[in-house]
């Protein structure tokens, strides 16, 4: 490429190509080619530390951020698939490490990393992003006291989220078949790398999602555990997906991941922290024989609470009963007065049967026959005196009789039948009953008239006529008393 012109006459308005220079002028999409290329293929794979800035997440799906330290800032870009695989939740301020390839935007003349991976620069710098998504989550209320729940005392069904290989699994069914064996229903996760969280969370869920009494029995307690680690290895249980499940459980939880020393943002979110996987199957069981102790003891209790107003009971019973008089003694006075009662009978009875013999001694001699014949004759000679007067007797039988006629000519005139000799008739049903108003004698099928000299059978109007029935008999006229009926004598 020649030198640019440097003399004045040279210079022009029309652009010229000097004489033997092959150097054409570049577009601005070829240089901005070239400059892409060569930072490419010079810049093909470098690794970054900075701080984040700026980050955004596009609808597309595609990661945009920049990265800057005290002197120098550059842009970078992270695609969809890419971005679906980072473990962390990129905010700004934190120190990372992006591993990609240097680039240009054309567009813009810029150039800018694209980023294939993206890391936390050190542990300080993840313990700095769980700081603040701890805080973070803190501040919408997850971690609350005030939310925790008890843990049911003697749960009939356990849930476990954890790995179905590890040992975590086998020391919680150890664990509980010591204490007390319970039924126990595993979902089988991740516990760590790609996709780790998305499947606890998933697992917390389906738990809290299952129905009451269904096919799938629903758990009482879920414990989430998994083994120690470094904090890398456990930072699947530091993600905000895994802590919004566990906070959202409808079923209490408890956490045990990792050791003692360990300590996971799902701790905090759960109703109840385990040092250990084994601590947590401890704390979800009580021991079947410390229940079994406690319940006897109680019965124990019981029987002696019952008991002991009864032996109270009996005792004082026993000190009152030492207090009271012998029998013997309370009875001496009256058997005393018995004997002298006895004694004192014995006596009256020989005393009034010496008096009676001597009565009996001094009537004897009154009984004599000569006096008992004279008292004889005097009565003898008073009943001969005493004469009955017929008419004592006749007057209350014609008096008697005088009632008796002028009841019966009473009882003839007043008698049922007496008004049939003068033209009356009697309706009768079929039964024999008299009938005395017009709507009883409508509501029969057949009448009988009864006249002076028998009975007539009649059916009332609209009435079919059934088939007569034979009549029934006549009542019995009572027979008239006549007034001058004589009694029978009372003398014969």
């Amino acid at each position: 490429m020649a030198p640019p012109p440097t003399s004045d006459d040279d210079a022009g308005l029309v652009a010229r190509v000097a004489q033997g220079d092959n150097a054409q002028p570049l577009t601005i999409s070829e240089i901005s080619a070239l400059l892409k290329r060569t930072v490419e293929d010079r810049f093909g794979f470098v690794r970054l530390r900075g701080e984040l800035s700026g980050v955004k997440r596009a609808a597309s799906g595609h990661f945009y951020c920049a990265l800057k330290d005290e002197g120098a800032v550059i842009d970078g870009v992270m695609w969809k698939g890419n971005a679906a695989r980072l473990n962390f939740r990129a905010e700004d301020g934190l120190e990372v490490i992006a591993t990609g390839k240097l680039t240009t935007y054309p567009g813009r003349s810029k150039y800018q990393i694209v980023i294939d991976s993206l890391e936390l620069a050190g542990e300080g710098a993840l313990l700095a992003l769980l700081e603040k998504t701890r805080a973070r989550l803190a501040a919408e209320g997850l971690f609350d006291a005030g939310r925790k729940r008890r843990l049911p005392f003697l749960p009939q069904v356990i849930g476990v989220v954890t790995s179905p290989t590890g040992a975590v699994i086998r020391d919680i069914l150890h664990r509980l078949a010591d204490r007390f064996p319970s039924h126990v229903l595993v979902w089988p996760v991740l516990v760590q790398g790609q996709g780790a969280a998305e499947q606890v969370a998933a697992a917390v869920r389906g738990f809290s999602g299952l129905a009451p009494y269904g096919p799938v029995p629903r758990p009482d307690v879920v414990i989430v555990a998994r083994g120690g680690g470094s904090i890398e290895d456990l930072w699947s249980f530091n993600e905000e997906v895994v802590v919004r499940a566990i906070a959202e459980c409808s079923i209490p939880v408890i956490s045990a991941v990792g050791h003692e020393t360990d300590t996971t943002l799902a701790d905090y979110a759960a109703d109840r922290r385990a040092p250990t996987p084994t601590a947590a199957a401890e704390m979800a069981v009580p021991v079947r024989a410390d229940l079994a102790f406690t319940l006897s003891d109680l019965a124990t209790r019981q029987r002696r609470a019952v008991y002991r107003p009864v032996e109270l009971g009996r005792e004082r019973l026993a000190a009152r009963t030492r207090l009271l008089p012998r029998p013997e003694n309370l009875l001496a006075p009256q058997t005393q007065r018995l004997d002298e009662l006895s004694e004192r009978l014995r006596r009256a009875l020989g005393d009034r049967s010496a008096k009676g013999r001597e009565r009996l001694a001094g009537a004897a001699a009154r009984l004599s026959p000569s006096l008992l014949s004279r008292t004889a004759a005097e009565a003898q000679r008073r009943l001969d005196r005493a004469r009955l007067s017929p008419a004592l007797i006749e007057r209350p039988l014609r008096e008697g009789s005088q009632r008796l006629a002028a009841l019966a000519r009473v009882m003839s005139q007043l008698h049922p039948e007496k008004p049939l000799e003068r033209g009356y008739a009697i309706i009768r049903d079929a039964g024999g009953r008299a009938l005395t108003t017009r709507a009883e004698a409508a509501a029969e099928a057949r009448l009988l008239l009864q006249l002076r000299d028998g009975t007539l059978a009649a059916i009332p109007e609209g009435a079919s006529p059934p088939s007569p029935p034979s009549p029934p008999p006549s009542p019995r006229k009572p027979a008239k008393s006549s007034p001058s009926a004589a009694q029978d004598d009372l003398f014969g």
